[in-house]
């Protein structure tokens, strides 16, 4: 490895060939280093331990090599799009003689930036001048029998490429659609404030607060307002947006103003625009002549656009691909340990045959077939997740998923040893599934669902375990909770001596949407609400099918004003693997809207503001993301309905599933609320929402997030609900006639004291509680776990909090404290046996009351 100077390099080469040249620092100051720990792929690896990753992880000390052949790259992705001024290659003794630097912004069509003939090795600082997200090295001659082996490969520039929209001088809301709380009189109604004639106007009643309002007609992004006022102004009035008409976001509060003629920059985005006024600078009403609103021009340039390619993160293969089991080594060898790391992946198998391949799943890697029923698309082989990467304990093994294909195990028995938010969804299993990991270590998941196991199901150390409509050829045993509804094959009821609660069906399901080929074109299959299902939903396949072009392809770098504007025109949402920053709310707002995730695309809202409102509207489908809380407090991650909504929806439910949240662990987030379901008849479908308890920004109130669930629709249905970790209640339910089935629970565990969560003359907020006004609930299934690592000494008064009511029953409860830190004083109210000792034995109850 060699650092050659220019001038050497000049005096030794003469002429003859192009070299690297060396930029100068003072120019380089400002610019940052934006590929070091950047999710990195290449065309190859020599061996395990030299993967994409080591090239951008800032240690000199690892390499990445690809293997022994001229056509090979290694590839970085930016996150963003950028400005790129330069890009420093560190080459191990296995370097390229010529090669080139391109840039993408898709990963898919390159542009050159440079290109290197002669190339020496050493350290290569090369100034170039391009703009994209993805940066790759495309080597084009090696200069050793070897293949290309690089310490480091670093890229320097500025993030951001785009130029601003600029405010448009035109009045968006002329002539359009206006409405107020109150008019004077027939003669000044709501629509002459926005007709354009500076004589005519709109005046209200003589009372604060009072509102006028426009529909621009779909979601626009807002720059300005102009307001003319009568001489009956208002005093002090709030500029407001809203995607709905109902649930307004402020974008400029005004106070002590003086009427006459105002322009007032804003930034924000909506359908509808309003003036509230809350005190009148007269006696008299609100009066005014004019109300513009202006809008950005240049954004997005016209409408939005369905369908399209799915993205750089998306790897589609058939069983021709080559190198496929490669592709799959490469993948998880970035993503096996990456547990907060910002890589997401999405492996698409087309039907087929696929013979001889293990696709081991790490951090943030789905892997799906393409077909329409899982059986077209056949592996002989495994899909495989184990706890190699954590000495055996597989209570880590979070955010992964498979779905819609058929395995063939290698050995007569897949292995599945997953914690949280990993699910199985529509898999046949022709043979066993293994759900612990190699040496029987800890583990604590898990879910499956509208799957068929042929053989025996294994959970062995498996602490706790949802399945749902599907069928099996057996079950082993089970640790503390292992539940079932419409299984066929599972195990009968034994919780006053065993683990298990079964039910003969599922009173409400539909299964998750999922993305399928048909011939060539893309589509999602959307299934029909099933009732009292038992078994598997194919291949009979009740539902609809929709094309990719009605949905807004969603890729990295993508803005909310966007996916917004994609939603009012009425598309629904596909989102790709990515991590998505949020500067404002997404707002879904129509009825039967699909929002789909691959890969565990990850949504993070930024300025405290919310991540996802929904409308209190028909059948929206929410689906397979993760919601990761900012740095600044939201007040709610996930809302469903707004606060009252009363509107029936038990035909057509909205659904949650595998839609998971997170608070703290990638850094800190803060949140007051994770979910509230406000809407009635919601069925919550398998979902995390999870406090973190380790990696980075936690703390007690480093990561503080109060409730993980507050249900207040009523007729809310929840199937495999994993809720941890929350300063306050984790679920709390107030509306009527809710029902869950199977819920996992831990405790906070770094609750400073037991002053800490006393309220009420209570110690502890109980995992579940249920508001003493509500008079039906019944719930099957359910465990909470206290691991007080801060102050083992505190003794939480129950688990679960209920009102003593005969429509409020509860069956299968347990409280265990784990390994002895802290203990429950009783299992639900002042009722079941305390914890006691070291030895993590259950305190049961098998009815309440």
């Amino acid at each position: 490895m060699r650092l050659r100077s220019l001038g050497v390099a000049l005096a030794s080469t003469a002429a003859l060939i192009t070299l690297p040249v060396v930029a100068s620092p003072q120019a380089l100051a400002a610019d940052a280093n934006l590929s070091q720990g950047r999710p990195a792929l290449s065309s190859s690896t020599e061996n395990a331990g030299t993967p994409a990753l080591a090239a951008v992880d800032g240690d000199t000390g690892t390499r990445w090599s690809s293997a022994a052949t001229d056509d090979q790259w290694l590839q970085v992705d930016l996150g963003s799009a950028a400005s790129i001024s330069r890009v420093d290659l560190n080459w191990e003794a296995a370097y390229a003689s010529d090669y080139k630097i391109q840039v993408s912004a898709d990963g898919g069509s390159w542009t050159d930036l440079r290109t290197v003939t002669g190339g020496d090795g050493g350290t290569d600082s090369l100034t170039v001048s391009g703009q994209g997200r993805y940066v790759r090295m495309q080597g084009v001659h090696r200069a050793t029998p070897w293949g290309y082996s690089l310490w480091e490969f670093q890229v320097f520039g500025t993030t951001g490429s785009t130029q601003p929209a600029s405010c448009s001088t035109a009045n968006s809301a002329q002539g359009k659609t206006a409405s107020a709380s109150s008019t004077e009189n027939a003669g000044t109604p709501a629509s002459a404030a926005f007709d354009g004639d500076d004589s005519t106007r709109w005046s209200s009643q003589s009372a604060d607060p009072q509102w006028l309002r426009v529909d621009l007609g779909s979601s626009q992004d807002i720059c300005k307002i102009d307001l003319n006022w009568e001489a009956a102004y208002g005093k002090d009035f709030q500029l407001q947006a809203s995607a709905d008409g109902q649930n307004w976001n402020t974008l400029r509060t005004v106070t002590g103003a003086t009427g006459g003629r105002a322009s007032y920059d804003v930034s924000g985005t909506g359908r509808y625009v309003r003036v509230l006024g809350t005190a009148r600078g007269t006696v008299y009403g609100y009066s005014l002549w004019e109300f513009a609103v202006h809008t950005t021009s240049g954004g997005t340039g016209g409408p939005v656009q369905g369908g399209g390619d799915l993205g750089p993160n998306v790897i589609v293969v058939d069983p021709s691909t080559p190198n496929l089991q490669q592709k799959f080594d490469q993948v998880f060898t970035q993503q096996e340990s990456a547990q907060f790391g910002s890589g997401r992946y999405q492996f698409l198998l087309k039907p087929g045959t696929y013979n001889g391949i293990n696709a081991q799943l790490g951090f943030y890697t789905s892997i799906s077939g393409l077909g329409l029923n899982p059986d077209d698309t056949q592996i002989n082989g495994d899909i495989t997740v184990d706890a190699g990467w954590f000495n055996g304990n597989a209570t880590q093994n979070f955010w992964r998923s498979a779905e819609n294909l058929a395995i063939t195990p290698s050995n007569g028995t897949d292995r599945w040893a997953v914690a949280q938010a990993a699910p199985f969804r529509r898999i046949h299993v022709k043979g066993g599934l293994n759900l612990a990991p190699n040496g029987y270590g800890w583990a604590s998941g898990g879910y499956i669902a509208d799957s068929r196991i042929d053989g025996t199901v294994g959970p062995y150390s498996q602490q706790q375990w949802y399945t749902r409509d599907s069928s099996v050829g057996g079950w082993t045993n089970g640790v503390w909770n292992m539940t079932f509804t419409g299984v066929q094959g599972a195990p009968a009821t034994n919780f006053d001596t065993g683990p298990y609660t079964t039910l003969d069906t599922t009173p409400t399901s539909r299964e998750k949407p999922f993305l399928y080929l048909d011939g060539n074109e893309y589509k999602v299959f959307v299934p029909a609400k099933r009732t009292n299902a038992r078994g598997v939903s194919w291949p009979a396949n009740a539902g609809t099918s929709l094309p990719l072009s009605q949905f807004y392809v969603v890729k990295p770098g993508a803005t909310a004003a966007t996916i917004n504007t994609a939603l009012a025109q009425g598309l629904n949402l596909l989102f790709t693997p990515g991590v998505y920053h949020l500067d404002r709310t997404i707002e879904v707002t129509r009825a039967d809207t699909v929002v789909l995730g691959l890969g565990l695309a990850t949504l993070v809202p930024d300025g405290g503001v919310d991540a996802v409102h929904v409308a209190d509207v028909d059948g929206v489908r929410l689906a397979g993301f993760l919601i990761d809380a900012g740095a600044t407090r939201s007040d709610t991650l996930l809302r469903i309905g707004p606060a009252g909504a009363v509107a029936d929806h038990s035909a057509n439910p909205t659904t949650m599933q595998d839609v998971f949240v997170r608070i703290g662990g990638a850094g800190p987030g803060l949140a007051t609320n994770s979910v509230v379901v406000n809407s009635d008849d919601v069925v919550v479908d398998h979902t995390w929402i999870w406090r973190a308890d380790h990696g980075q920004g936690v703390g007690w109130e480093t990561n503080r997030a109060d409730y993980g669930l507050v249900v207040n629709g009523d007729d809310v249905l929840t199937t495999g609900l994993f809720v941890e970790h929350f300063n306050k209640y984790d679920v709390l339910w107030n509306g009527e006639r809710g029902r869950t089935i199977f819920f996992q629970n831990e405790k906070a565990y770094d609750v400073p004291n037991a002053a800490a969560i006393t309220h009420d003359g209570i110690v502890g907020y109980a995992a579940y509680k249920i508001a003493d006004t509500v008079n039906v609930h019944e719930a099957w299934g359910l465990g909470s776990y206290c691991n007080f690592t801060s102050d083992p000494s505190i003794v939480q008064r129950h688990g679960f909090q209920v009102p003593v009511k005969p429509g409020v029953k509860l069956h299968s409860i347990q409280v265990i404290s784990l390994g002895g830190k802290g203990q429950y004083a009783h299992v639900v109210n002042d009722t079941g046996a305390p914890t006691s000792g070291t030895d993590t034995i259950p305190s049961k109850i098998t009815q309440f009351p």
